[in-house]
């Protein structure tokens, strides 16, 4: 068993007055609960490699885009079918990348995290200099979370970052996004699947998905492209016209003033590039990566196809 965190260090010590000082929790309940709380070395470690920047696009792409995902997705959707249709009209988010987001993040809810919530947020907090000011925060909106919604801090699971439930929200994205769409006056993300998906929902609508456009286009480049490329940049910084002055041409019929974001989208066999817009840079505000969005998007189409393959 881990050593528990040492609750005399100064941070943690502030962290305990914050708290107290903010939020209306005793003294004795916070530093008892941090009391139990145990380091994870491990979650450290998974930190500093995280798949989707690490991984080649396709070598990513491939971990998600399984035969097995796809069909397991067109089953989720034929099995929640009404949720879905409810959902995605009330809040003009399609079904599908309902449907892919929670493929992505959760195996369609089968692997919520092993890790205990109160472990991966206090270590972060307190053991992670890189990003403590933000885990400090969600530890703290843990804490208030567990509190609103009747959950015992200490038997919660999650991911290694503390992401929570069916939509791996953080704490601070589960008070404000999170939907008691069945009204019985929970916001239940791993077992009710009314409220999950309307929270998921929720999530892109709060963050301006748009109805009807699109979300990501494939290019061809013209014989002697003069474009530069930004590796980690997600803002859509460019239009499909300033693209194709640079000799960057998106299939598909889009304005020339259409916002766009150039992405890298390396193949087996050498670069490769693909261009998103606004609604594929709302889905990367779920998980700040282009890879992520991708499969997002992908998935959601084989599924989608996928299910319009099945019907009678």
């Amino acid at each position: 068993m881990a050593t528990p965190f040492d609750l005399r260090r100064p941070e943690i010590a502030n962290f305990v007055d914050e708290v107290v000082s903010h939020d209306g929790f005793s003294r004795k309940a916070v530093v008892t609960l941090l009391a139990q709380a145990q380091p994870q070395q491990k979650i450290i470690e998974a930190m500093n490699r995280p798949l989707e920047k690490v991984a080649p696009w396709w070598e990513y792409r491939e971990r998600f885009m399984t035969p097995e995902r796809i069909d397991r997705g067109a089953q989720f959707w034929l099995d929640h079918r009404l949720t879905l249709e409810r959902v995605a009209a009330q809040y003009q988010v399609p079904a599908e990348y309902l449907v892919a987001i929670i493929g992505v993040e959760t195996y369609y809810g089968r692997v919520t995290g092993p890790y205990r919530a109160l472990d991966a947020l206090a270590t972060l907090a307190f053991d992670y200099p890189p990003r403590e000011k933000f885990f400090r925060s969600e530890l703290e909106e843990f804490l208030i979370l567990a509190r609103e919604n009747r959950l015992d801090p200490l038997t919660v699971k999650g991911s290694y970052a503390g992401a929570l439930g069916v939509p791996q929200f953080m704490p601070s994205q589960y008070r404000r996004y999170a939907v008691d769409a069945d009204t019985d006056n929970r916001r239940d993300l791993w077992s009710n699947w009314d409220d999950i998906l309307a929270s998921v929902a929720n999530y892109l609508h709060e963050y301006g998905w748009t109805p009807g456009a699109p979300v990501l286009a494939e290019t061809s480049l013209d014989p002697d492209p003069s474009f530069q490329i930004e590796p980690h940049n997600l803002e859509l910084n460019e239009t499909v016209g300033s693209l194709a002055a640079h000799g960057v041409r998106i299939e598909g019929d889009v304005p020339a003033e259409t916002p766009a974001v150039l992405i890298s989208a390396e193949q087996r066999d050498g670069p490769a590039y693909r261009v998103g817009f606004h609604n594929f840079y709302v889905i990367t505000r779920y998980n700040r990566s282009a890879r992520y969005a991708m499969t997002v998007h992908d998935l959601a189409t084989a599924v989608a196809a996928r299910v319009r393959g099945m019907q009678p």
